[in-house]
């Protein structure tokens, strides 16, 4: 719950920079909020929570 809270935050953000330096425009910034909130409702949400973890779990294993 903490990995997928902090991944939304860290979109937040740069969706946010990106439309206030206007990199990208409120409307396909509003198409791209919708294109991620109706694929978190189909088959593949599953899939790609599997595949965010584990790139979570191999940057966590990196160690300095």
């Amino acid at each position: 719950m903490a990995i997928s809270l902090s991944v939304v935050l860290l979109l937040a953000i740069i969706l946010v920079v990106l439309l206030r330096g206007g990199s990208i425009k409120p409307g396909p910034a509003i198409v791209a909020v919708l294109f991620g909130f109706f694929l978190a409702s189909t088959g593949m949400a599953d899939d790609i929570q599997r595949f965010l973890d584990s790139i979570a779990e191999m940057v966590n294993s990196i160690s300095f």
